[in-house]
């Protein structure tokens, strides 16, 4: 016997005890249970629309947040490998403004601001560290320990080898120091 076969002879027999105990007619009856099955379909249905409505809302929130993070992990690797350009034109410009030529001072001066309001334009920052702060692991990378030249430095950053950057809240280069000791 199939399965349709079976709810109906169930569908019947439950009409008929409907019939039998009150003074509901068949018609009545057979209304009876067809609206209650389209209740429970109804709920059924609505039940299962919310949770695919949450699903998608969830999924078009994962997404988006998946496409700011890979937004800001391609910019990082860009500004990481400008790093390195930086600290050599930081320590060009050291020198250069030693120079007497006016003209050239302020030349490469302007270069200079250029390509660090580039880099800070697409959200590079500078890690603020400087000689006497108390030493961070969790800011700092420390190279070397010596000897502290005052009491007042031991533990302390003595000085700063390399700066820091940071992209948004997250470090991408950990400043480089020596620690007194």
């Amino acid at each position: 016997m199939s399965q349709d076969n079976t709810e109906n002879i169930e569908k019947e027999n439950i009409e008929k005890d409907t019939v039998q105990e009150g003074n509901v007619s068949e018609d009545q009856a057979v209304e009876l249970t067809v609206e209650e099955q389209l209740q429970e379909d109804l709920a059924k249905e609505k039940d299962k629309f919310l949770r695919l409505f949450a699903e998608f809302e969830n999924y078009k929130k994962r997404t988006s947040k998946e496409r700011i993070d890979l937004f800001k992990t391609a910019n990082q690797e860009v500004l990481q490998s400008m790093l390195p350009v930086l600290d050599d034109f930081d320590r060009a410009w050291e020198q250069v403004s030693k120079s007497e030529d006016e003209a050239l001072v302020k030349g490469v001066e302007l270069i200079h601001e250029k390509l660090k309001s580039t880099l800070v334009s697409k959200g590079l920052e500078v890690v603020e560290i400087k000689s006497g702060d108390v030493f961070n692991a969790d800011f700092a990378e420390a190279i070397t320990q010596i000897p502290a030249p005052s009491d007042d430095l031991k533990g302390k950053i003595v000085d700063v080898i390399e700066k820091g950057y940071k992209l948004g809240d997250k470090i991408i280069r950990f400043p480089k120091v020596v620690i007194g000791n």
